[in-house]
């Protein structure tokens, strides 16, 4: 079996949960870091979390939030990376 290192967050309820098998539905993982990155993950035990960044220029995620399954499915990211030229 395969060793893995836990991928454990505090939700914005102040809820621990164990992302490390969690699957991710859609991210936006772009560097540089900030407000266009996100994340949406189901657990395995059906639990749905929205992770976000908050303006963070150092992690990709730095807020989560436990959501409904519609809400999850059906999230669309009011942020978009802006490209310098």
């Amino acid at each position: 079996m395969t060793q893995h290192s836990r991928y454990l967050v505090t939700a914005s309820g102040g809820e621990e949960i164990d992302l490390t098998y969690a699957k991710e539905l859609r991210s936006n993982n772009l560097f540089p870091f900030g407000l266009h990155n996100y994340a949406i993950y189901q657990t395995p035990e059906g639990q749905f979390v929205k992770g976000t960044n908050t303006g963070n220029l150092n992690l990709m995620l730095d807020r989560y939030e436990v959501i409904e399954e519609t809400a999850a499915r059906g999230y669309a990211h009011p942020h978009q990376r802006v490209e310098e030229e």
